[in-house]
Protein backbone atom coordinates (compact mmCIF):
# COMPACT_ATOMS: atom_id res chain seq x y z
CA UNK A 1 0.00 0.00 0.00
CA UNK A 2 2.56 2.27 0.87
CA UNK A 3 4.43 1.82 -2.56
CA UNK A 4 1.13 3.02 -4.49
CA UNK A 5 0.96 6.06 -6.87
CA UNK A 6 -2.22 7.32 -4.44
CA UNK A 7 -0.11 7.11 -1.43
CA UNK A 8 2.90 8.56 -2.92
CA UNK A 9 0.25 11.18 -4.10
CA UNK A 10 -0.46 12.29 -0.74
CA UNK A 11 2.94 12.29 0.60
CA UNK A 12 4.20 14.61 -1.68
CA UNK A 13 0.99 16.93 -1.20
CA UNK A 14 1.45 16.63 2.25
CA UNK A 15 5.02 17.49 1.88
CA UNK A 16 3.69 20.46 -0.32
CA UNK A 17 1.07 21.57 1.85
CA UNK A 18 3.26 21.81 4.90
CA UNK A 19 5.81 23.91 2.95
CA UNK A 20 3.41 26.13 1.84
CA UNK A 21 2.40 26.90 5.70
CA UNK A 22 5.41 27.02 6.84
CA UNK A 23 6.33 29.97 4.44
CA UNK A 24 3.09 31.49 5.07
CA UNK A 25 3.93 31.90 8.83
CA UNK A 26 7.53 32.59 8.25
CA UNK A 27 6.80 35.37 5.82
CA UNK A 28 4.42 36.89 8.47
CA UNK A 29 6.83 37.82 10.99
CA UNK A 30 9.89 40.15 10.87
CA UNK A 31 13.24 38.78 10.36
CA UNK A 32 15.22 39.81 13.46
CA UNK A 33 19.23 39.78 13.28
CA UNK A 34 21.82 40.38 16.39
CA UNK A 35 25.99 39.71 16.83
CA UNK A 36 27.63 39.61 19.78
CA UNK A 37 31.52 38.61 20.47
CA UNK A 38 33.97 37.94 23.22
CA UNK A 39 37.70 37.53 23.68
CA UNK A 40 39.04 34.41 24.62
CA UNK A 41 42.95 35.14 24.41
CA UNK A 42 44.18 33.17 27.22
CA UNK A 43 45.95 35.43 30.20
CA UNK A 44 48.89 34.33 30.74
CA UNK A 45 49.41 32.36 27.24
CA UNK A 46 48.87 28.87 27.32
CA UNK A 47 50.21 26.00 24.65
CA UNK A 48 48.75 25.93 21.04
CA UNK A 49 47.95 23.06 18.89
CA UNK A 50 47.95 22.07 14.95
CA UNK A 51 46.22 18.72 15.33
CA UNK A 52 48.01 14.86 16.70
CA UNK A 53 51.16 15.58 18.51
CA UNK A 54 52.49 17.75 21.48
CA UNK A 55 51.19 21.40 22.00
CA UNK A 56 54.05 23.71 21.69
CA UNK A 57 53.84 26.74 24.49
CA UNK A 58 53.16 30.21 23.17
CA UNK A 59 55.59 33.00 24.26
CA UNK A 60 53.84 35.84 22.37
CA UNK A 61 50.42 36.61 20.72
CA UNK A 62 49.82 38.05 17.39
CA UNK A 63 45.88 39.01 17.68
CA UNK A 64 43.26 38.49 19.93
CA UNK A 65 41.16 34.65 19.80
CA UNK A 66 37.31 35.54 19.64
CA UNK A 67 33.77 33.86 19.95
CA UNK A 68 31.35 35.61 17.65
CA UNK A 69 27.77 34.47 17.59
CA UNK A 70 25.31 35.44 14.75
CA UNK A 71 21.21 35.10 15.66
CA UNK A 72 18.55 35.04 13.22
CA UNK A 73 15.00 35.56 14.64
CA UNK A 74 11.94 35.01 12.70
CA UNK A 75 8.68 34.13 14.41
CA UNK A 76 8.93 31.26 16.58
CA UNK A 77 12.20 30.07 14.50
CA UNK A 78 15.65 30.88 16.05
CA UNK A 79 19.08 30.00 14.13
CA UNK A 80 22.40 30.79 16.09
CA UNK A 81 25.87 30.78 13.88
CA UNK A 82 28.88 30.67 16.53
CA UNK A 83 32.71 30.54 15.47
CA UNK A 84 35.41 30.10 17.08
CA UNK A 85 39.17 31.02 16.89
CA UNK A 86 40.15 27.14 17.03
CA UNK A 87 41.45 23.97 14.99
CA UNK A 88 38.22 22.41 15.88
CA UNK A 89 35.53 22.55 18.50
CA UNK A 90 34.02 18.93 19.49
CA UNK A 91 30.57 18.51 20.28
CA UNK A 92 31.22 17.73 23.90
CA UNK A 93 32.11 21.29 24.75
CA UNK A 94 29.76 22.22 21.92
CA UNK A 95 26.82 20.50 23.96
CA UNK A 96 27.72 22.19 27.41
CA UNK A 97 27.73 25.47 25.83
CA UNK A 98 24.01 24.91 24.14
CA UNK A 99 22.75 23.98 27.74
CA UNK A 100 23.37 27.72 28.96
CA UNK A 101 21.95 29.25 25.75
CA UNK A 102 17.97 30.15 26.54
CA UNK A 103 15.65 30.98 23.69
CA UNK A 104 16.89 29.34 21.25
CA UNK A 105 16.69 25.27 20.30
CA UNK A 106 19.16 23.27 20.53
CA UNK A 107 19.80 21.40 17.78
CA UNK A 108 19.33 25.23 16.25
CA UNK A 109 23.27 26.15 17.66
CA UNK A 110 25.57 25.62 15.24
CA UNK A 111 29.16 25.82 16.68
CA UNK A 112 31.97 26.12 14.10
CA UNK A 113 36.06 26.37 14.09
CA UNK A 114 37.90 29.00 12.18
CA UNK A 115 40.60 26.15 12.08
CA UNK A 116 43.54 28.59 12.92
CA UNK A 117 46.51 26.31 13.95
CA UNK A 118 47.99 28.72 16.68
CA UNK A 119 45.48 28.33 20.00
CA UNK A 120 45.44 26.19 22.35
CA UNK A 121 44.32 22.68 22.06
CA UNK A 122 40.06 21.81 22.12
CA UNK A 123 40.51 18.04 21.90
CA UNK A 124 43.21 17.04 24.47
CA UNK A 125 45.06 15.12 21.98
CA UNK A 126 46.34 12.43 23.98
CA UNK A 127 50.26 11.39 23.16
CA UNK A 128 51.49 7.93 23.24
CA UNK A 129 51.01 6.96 26.60
CA UNK A 130 47.63 8.57 26.71
CA UNK A 131 48.51 11.41 28.43
CA UNK A 132 47.11 14.85 26.75
CA UNK A 133 48.36 18.81 27.26
CA UNK A 134 44.98 20.51 27.07
CA UNK A 135 44.02 23.35 29.67
CA UNK A 136 40.40 21.73 30.84
CA UNK A 137 39.93 25.34 32.50
CA UNK A 138 40.83 27.22 29.58
CA UNK A 139 38.46 25.10 27.60
CA UNK A 140 35.28 25.41 30.34
CA UNK A 141 36.11 28.98 30.25
CA UNK A 142 35.38 29.24 26.56
CA UNK A 143 32.40 27.03 27.23
CA UNK A 144 30.88 30.23 28.94
CA UNK A 145 32.14 32.70 26.70
CA UNK A 146 30.32 30.93 23.65
CA UNK A 147 26.63 30.55 25.89
CA UNK A 148 27.17 34.31 26.88
CA UNK A 149 27.75 35.61 23.46
CA UNK A 150 24.93 33.71 22.05
CA UNK A 151 22.60 34.89 24.51
CA UNK A 152 23.77 38.95 24.28
CA UNK A 153 23.35 38.23 20.45
CA UNK A 154 19.88 37.10 20.97
CA UNK A 155 19.00 39.92 23.20
CA UNK A 156 20.45 42.55 20.78
CA UNK A 157 18.34 41.59 17.53
CA UNK A 158 16.87 43.95 16.09
CA UNK A 159 14.58 44.31 12.69
CA UNK A 160 17.15 43.36 9.56
CA UNK A 161 16.96 42.46 6.11
CA UNK A 162 20.06 41.03 4.03
CA UNK A 163 22.21 40.95 1.02
CA UNK A 164 23.43 37.76 -0.43
CA UNK A 165 26.26 36.61 -2.80
CA UNK A 166 28.45 34.30 -3.70
CA UNK A 167 31.28 34.89 -6.28
CA UNK A 168 34.99 33.92 -6.84
CA UNK A 169 37.15 35.61 -4.49
CA UNK A 170 39.91 37.07 -6.66
CA UNK A 171 44.00 37.14 -6.23
CA UNK A 172 46.66 35.38 -3.93
CA UNK A 173 44.32 33.88 -1.38
CA UNK A 174 44.16 30.10 -1.17
CA UNK A 175 45.63 27.47 -3.23
CA UNK A 176 45.96 23.41 -3.19
CA UNK A 177 49.15 22.21 -1.73
CA UNK A 178 48.48 19.06 -3.44
CA UNK A 179 47.27 20.31 -6.30
CA UNK A 180 47.42 24.10 -6.60
CA UNK A 181 44.15 24.49 -8.85
CA UNK A 182 41.87 22.28 -7.19
CA UNK A 183 40.60 24.48 -4.99
CA UNK A 184 36.75 26.39 -4.55
CA UNK A 185 37.57 30.24 -4.83
CA UNK A 186 33.73 31.00 -4.06
CA UNK A 187 33.30 32.94 -1.31
CA UNK A 188 29.95 33.53 -0.25
CA UNK A 189 28.59 36.78 1.88
CA UNK A 190 25.68 37.11 4.29
CA UNK A 191 25.46 40.52 5.21
CA UNK A 192 22.65 41.56 7.47
CA UNK A 193 21.12 45.60 7.63
CA UNK A 194 19.53 47.61 10.02
CA UNK A 195 16.20 48.93 9.30
CA UNK A 196 15.43 50.73 12.62
CA UNK A 197 17.37 53.09 14.77
CA UNK A 198 21.16 54.02 14.71
CA UNK A 199 21.56 51.08 12.91
CA UNK A 200 19.38 51.98 9.72
CA UNK A 201 21.06 51.48 6.36
CA UNK A 202 23.96 50.03 8.49
CA UNK A 203 25.70 46.11 7.87
CA UNK A 204 25.24 45.05 11.47
CA UNK A 205 27.00 41.91 10.71
CA UNK A 206 28.96 40.37 7.89
CA UNK A 207 29.32 36.47 7.57
CA UNK A 208 31.94 35.06 4.81
CA UNK A 209 32.33 31.33 4.12
CA UNK A 210 35.45 30.81 2.57
CA UNK A 211 37.69 27.36 2.34
CA UNK A 212 41.38 28.21 3.33
CA UNK A 213 43.51 26.56 6.39
CA UNK A 214 44.38 29.54 8.23
CA UNK A 215 47.98 28.30 8.93
CA UNK A 216 50.39 31.47 7.98
CA UNK A 217 51.86 31.01 11.10
CA UNK A 218 50.94 27.31 12.80
CA UNK A 219 52.17 25.99 15.48
CA UNK A 220 56.15 25.69 15.66
CA UNK A 221 56.96 29.23 16.58
CA UNK A 222 55.26 29.52 20.04
CA UNK A 223 52.62 32.03 18.81
CA UNK A 224 49.31 32.39 19.57
CA UNK A 225 46.91 33.69 17.16
CA UNK A 226 43.73 33.59 14.87
CA UNK A 227 45.69 33.47 12.12
CA UNK A 228 44.89 35.53 8.79
CA UNK A 229 41.05 34.87 10.13
CA UNK A 230 42.23 38.19 12.60
CA UNK A 231 42.90 40.92 9.75
CA UNK A 232 39.95 39.42 8.22
CA UNK A 233 37.74 40.45 11.17
CA UNK A 234 39.73 43.66 11.79
CA UNK A 235 39.44 44.97 8.02
CA UNK A 236 35.83 44.10 7.66
CA UNK A 237 34.82 46.02 10.91
CA UNK A 238 36.52 48.78 10.22
CA UNK A 239 34.93 49.16 6.87
CA UNK A 240 31.49 48.16 8.14
CA UNK A 241 31.37 49.05 11.51
CA UNK A 242 29.45 46.16 12.15
CA UNK A 243 30.60 42.48 13.21
CA UNK A 244 32.22 39.84 11.19
CA UNK A 245 31.74 36.30 11.32
CA UNK A 246 34.04 33.61 9.30
CA UNK A 247 32.55 30.39 8.68
CA UNK A 248 35.16 27.85 6.73
CA UNK A 249 34.60 25.44 3.77
CA UNK A 250 35.25 22.49 2.31
CA UNK A 251 39.19 23.03 2.39
CA UNK A 252 40.63 19.55 3.18
CA UNK A 253 43.43 17.95 1.40
CA UNK A 254 45.00 20.58 0.94
CA UNK A 255 43.80 23.87 0.94
CA UNK A 256 45.70 26.16 1.82
CA UNK A 257 46.63 30.01 2.36
CA UNK A 258 48.52 30.82 -0.51
CA UNK A 259 52.08 32.34 1.13
CA UNK A 260 54.26 31.12 -1.46
CA UNK A 261 57.21 33.15 -2.66
CA UNK A 262 58.96 34.04 -6.11
CA UNK A 263 62.44 32.28 -4.39
CA UNK A 264 59.98 28.66 -3.13
CA UNK A 265 60.35 29.72 0.18
CA UNK A 266 56.84 31.01 1.73
CA UNK A 267 56.09 34.16 4.00
CA UNK A 268 54.30 32.56 7.30
CA UNK A 269 54.57 36.05 9.61
CA UNK A 270 51.72 38.28 10.68
CA UNK A 271 52.10 40.48 7.79
CA UNK A 272 51.69 37.67 5.67
CA UNK A 273 48.00 37.07 7.57
CA UNK A 274 47.20 40.77 7.32
CA UNK A 275 48.01 40.39 3.67
CA UNK A 276 45.36 37.61 2.94
CA UNK A 277 43.23 38.69 5.73
CA UNK A 278 42.58 41.71 4.43
CA UNK A 279 42.50 40.48 0.70
CA UNK A 280 40.07 38.00 1.41
CA UNK A 281 37.88 40.64 3.46
CA UNK A 282 37.71 43.20 0.77
CA UNK A 283 36.91 40.43 -1.83
CA UNK A 284 33.89 39.40 0.22
CA UNK A 285 33.03 43.32 0.60
CA UNK A 286 33.17 43.84 -3.15
CA UNK A 287 30.81 40.49 -3.54
CA UNK A 288 28.32 41.52 -1.79
CA UNK A 289 28.08 45.12 -2.51
CA UNK A 290 25.62 45.35 -5.18
CA UNK A 291 23.78 42.17 -3.97
CA UNK A 292 20.04 43.47 -4.38
CA UNK A 293 18.60 43.77 -0.49
CA UNK A 294 16.38 40.27 0.57
CA UNK A 295 13.20 42.38 2.51
CA UNK A 296 11.44 40.18 5.29
CA UNK A 297 13.76 36.85 4.30
CA UNK A 298 12.77 33.73 5.87
CA UNK A 299 14.60 31.34 7.58
CA UNK A 300 14.29 27.70 8.52
CA UNK A 301 16.87 25.16 10.46
CA UNK A 302 16.42 21.15 10.40
CA UNK A 303 18.70 18.85 11.82
CA UNK A 304 19.58 15.07 11.44
CA UNK A 305 21.81 12.78 13.77
CA UNK A 306 24.34 10.59 11.79
CA UNK A 307 26.39 7.77 12.77
CA UNK A 308 30.16 7.31 10.83
CA UNK A 309 32.11 4.09 11.38
CA UNK A 310 35.80 4.78 12.71
CA UNK A 311 37.80 2.73 10.77
CA UNK A 312 41.59 4.95 11.49
CA UNK A 313 43.48 3.18 14.60
CA UNK A 314 44.69 6.97 15.11
CA UNK A 315 41.60 8.82 15.66
CA UNK A 316 40.37 5.16 17.52
CA UNK A 317 43.17 5.86 20.25
CA UNK A 318 42.57 9.94 19.99
CA UNK A 319 38.76 9.78 20.40
CA UNK A 320 38.98 6.78 23.30
CA UNK A 321 41.79 8.53 25.39
CA UNK A 322 40.48 12.15 25.26
CA UNK A 323 38.26 12.96 28.64
CA UNK A 324 36.76 15.08 25.76
CA UNK A 325 35.16 12.59 23.25
CA UNK A 326 35.81 9.30 24.92
CA UNK A 327 32.07 9.73 25.90
CA UNK A 328 30.82 10.04 22.69
CA UNK A 329 31.57 6.84 21.24
CA UNK A 330 31.11 2.98 21.67
CA UNK A 331 35.73 2.97 20.52
CA UNK A 332 33.72 1.43 16.92
CA UNK A 333 31.49 4.62 15.54
CA UNK A 334 30.19 8.07 16.37
CA UNK A 335 27.34 10.19 16.17
CA UNK A 336 27.05 13.82 15.30
CA UNK A 337 24.61 16.50 13.95
CA UNK A 338 23.86 17.32 10.51
CA UNK A 339 22.16 20.98 9.67
CA UNK A 340 20.37 22.30 6.90
CA UNK A 341 19.51 26.25 6.87
CA UNK A 342 17.47 28.08 4.34
CA UNK A 343 18.39 32.15 4.98
CA UNK A 344 16.74 34.05 2.13
CA UNK A 345 18.39 32.96 -1.02
CA UNK A 346 21.41 31.03 0.82
CA UNK A 347 21.03 27.27 1.87
CA UNK A 348 23.43 26.21 3.77
CA UNK A 349 24.88 22.25 5.07
CA UNK A 350 27.08 21.94 7.67
CA UNK A 351 30.44 19.48 7.41
CA UNK A 352 31.81 17.77 10.69
CA UNK A 353 34.98 17.87 9.40
CA UNK A 354 37.62 18.62 6.84
CA UNK A 355 35.84 17.70 3.32
CA UNK A 356 38.24 17.93 0.22
CA UNK A 357 37.28 20.21 -2.79
CA UNK A 358 35.59 17.62 -4.82
CA UNK A 359 33.07 16.66 -2.04
CA UNK A 360 32.41 20.54 -1.62
CA UNK A 361 31.53 21.19 -5.00
CA UNK A 362 29.54 18.12 -5.53
CA UNK A 363 27.30 19.21 -2.64
CA UNK A 364 27.05 23.00 -3.75
CA UNK A 365 26.08 21.74 -7.15
CA UNK A 366 23.47 19.20 -5.49
CA UNK A 367 21.57 22.58 -3.90
CA UNK A 368 18.86 24.07 -5.20
CA UNK A 369 20.04 27.82 -4.36
CA UNK A 370 22.63 29.98 -6.87
CA UNK A 371 23.75 31.01 -2.81
CA UNK A 372 25.16 27.33 -1.53
CA UNK A 373 27.03 27.79 1.28
CA UNK A 374 29.02 24.49 2.78
CA UNK A 375 30.34 25.39 7.11
CA UNK A 376 33.01 22.73 7.49
CA UNK A 377 34.56 21.96 10.88
CA UNK A 378 31.08 22.73 11.98
CA UNK A 379 29.48 20.80 15.25
CA UNK A 380 32.58 18.83 15.28
CA UNK A 381 35.33 18.29 13.46
CA UNK A 382 36.54 14.96 12.46
CA UNK A 383 39.27 14.73 10.73
CA UNK A 384 39.94 14.77 6.61
CA UNK A 385 37.18 13.66 4.25
CA UNK A 386 37.76 11.91 1.50
CA UNK A 387 35.61 9.37 -1.13
CA UNK A 388 36.37 5.94 -1.12
CA UNK A 389 38.30 6.35 -4.14
CA UNK A 390 40.49 8.42 -3.33
CA UNK A 391 40.96 6.81 0.32
CA UNK A 392 44.68 5.96 0.63
CA UNK A 393 44.69 5.74 -3.29
CA UNK A 394 47.61 8.17 -4.21
CA UNK A 395 50.66 8.95 -1.89
CA UNK A 396 50.14 12.69 -1.32
CA UNK A 397 46.88 11.19 0.50
CA UNK A 398 49.02 9.15 2.73
CA UNK A 399 48.01 11.59 5.16
CA UNK A 400 44.76 12.47 5.01
CA UNK A 401 43.69 9.29 4.46
CA UNK A 402 45.48 8.53 8.12
CA UNK A 403 43.69 11.52 9.45
CA UNK A 404 40.11 10.51 8.67
CA UNK A 405 37.38 8.22 10.07
CA UNK A 406 37.79 5.90 7.19
CA UNK A 407 36.30 4.94 3.51
CA UNK A 408 33.16 5.26 3.96
CA UNK A 409 33.06 8.82 5.76
CA UNK A 410 32.01 10.67 2.63
CA UNK A 411 29.09 8.69 1.13
CA UNK A 412 27.72 8.38 4.36
CA UNK A 413 28.08 12.09 4.60
CA UNK A 414 26.86 13.04 1.60
CA UNK A 415 24.00 10.71 0.93
CA UNK A 416 22.65 12.21 4.67
CA UNK A 417 22.90 15.80 3.45
CA UNK A 418 21.57 14.66 -0.08
CA UNK A 419 18.23 13.02 1.98
CA UNK A 420 18.12 16.54 4.15
CA UNK A 421 17.75 18.95 0.54
CA UNK A 422 15.61 16.43 -0.83
CA UNK A 423 12.80 16.40 2.06
CA UNK A 424 13.34 19.92 3.39
CA UNK A 425 11.80 23.28 2.46
CA UNK A 426 13.84 25.00 -0.64
CA UNK A 427 15.60 28.37 -0.49
CA UNK A 428 13.92 31.41 -1.74
CA UNK A 429 14.75 31.94 -5.16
Amino acid sequence: MRNSPYFTGLTNLSFLILSLLFSITNNAQELKVGSAKRIITPNPLISVSGGVGTPKMATEKNGDLFVRAMVFVKGNEKIAIVNIDNLGWPSALGDKSRKLIKGIPFDNILIGATHTHSAPDAYAFPDETGQHGADLKYLDWCVIQIADAVNEALRKCEPAQLKIAVGNAEGKIAYNYYAPDLYDPRCGVIQAIGTQGKNKGKPIVTLVNYAIHPEVIGNNQGILSPDLIGPLYDRIEEKTDGMAIFMNGAQGGMVTADTRLDNGNEANDWEECKRIGNLLADEALRIVKDAPIQTNATIYCTHKKVTFPIESEILKFVIKHSPLTKELSDGNSISTTLNLLNIGTAQILTIPGEALPNIGYYLKRKMPTAHPFLFGLTNDAFGYILTKEDFDSFKRYKYVSRTSLGENTAEILTSELLDLINNNPKPEK
